[in-house]
């Protein structure tokens, strides 16, 4: 059921659906739909209350994923011009036919090479293959070379991965010996994703983010803070 209510003088539409739950349940969405769920016994007063008593939350979070969806990048059409970040850099895309498909880069352009340069599906599948090899070679080698810091501490060299992630620039598993990446981090300076590989290697001695975390961090890395500022300022993810 849509509802309507008004908060602080703007006026929200939210889902309300009644179901056997024993609380008051709120969820705001990243497309910035409100949806409860509480039982049969709530009343529509009890409802309008608690919305007036969350107004602030639901404001700012509202206006939060509004902000976030103005960053939000459109989907690529791989045509000549076309803009894609490498490390750091924006090169422009050049669509160039030939017999087999394949990408080169320089350090202004990206040359797209196709079969069929009307072939979106063609053109989308080579260039994400490209971008992910481009991206397990440079994070696995600043694995390569940041692992020594951390062998004297008794850490073994983990396995890495790499798959799409929707929150997070990396993850750790200690216990599985596991790091895991994000393919988007080939948008990424180098610096930040020594940042980012620092940080998840930290986790097999320190395994969450306490002071002590921190405080280990700024040994491995004292200008760690500076370089996960230029990640947050071009993507909501987190380590």
């Amino acid at each position: 059921m849509i509802q309507r209510i008004t908060l602080n003088g703007k006026e929200i539409q939210y889902e309300l659906q009644r179901k056997p739950v024993k609380n008051i349940n709120l969820r705001i969405k990243p497309d910035q739909s409100v949806y409860m769920s509480v039982n049969d016994t709530i009343t529509q007063e009890t409802i309008d209350d608690f919305l007036q008593s969350k107004a602030d939350f639901i404001l700012k979070a509202l206006n939060q994923y509004a902000e976030y969806e103005k960053f939000t990048p459109k989907p690529k059409e791989y045509v000549d011009g076309e803009s894609f970040r490498i490390f750091g850099y924006d090169k422009r895309l050049k669509v160039i036919q030939d017999k087999k498909n394949h990408v080169e880069c320089d350090g202004s352009f990206i040359m797209l090479y196709v079969k069929d340069t009307q072939d979106f599906n063609s053109k989308r599948r080579t260039m994400e293959k490209w971008r992910n090899a481009q991206c397990r070679a440079c994070v696995k080698s600043i694995c390569e070379t940041t692992y020594p810091k951390f062998e004297k501490y008794g850490v073994e060299f983990p396995e890495i991965r790499f798959r799409n992630m929707i929150s997070q620039w990396g993850s750790c598993q200690p216990k599985r010996k596991i790091l895991t990446f994000n393919y988007a981090l080939i948008e990424a300076p180098i610096a930040c994703i020594e940042y980012v590989v620092t940080h998840e290697f930290m986790h097999f001695l320190q395994p969450n983010h306490s002071k002590k975390f921190y405080t280990q961090l700024s040994m491995f890395m004292p200008d760690w803070e500076q370089r996960k500022a230029i990640l947050e300022k071009n993507r909501f993810y987190s380590e």
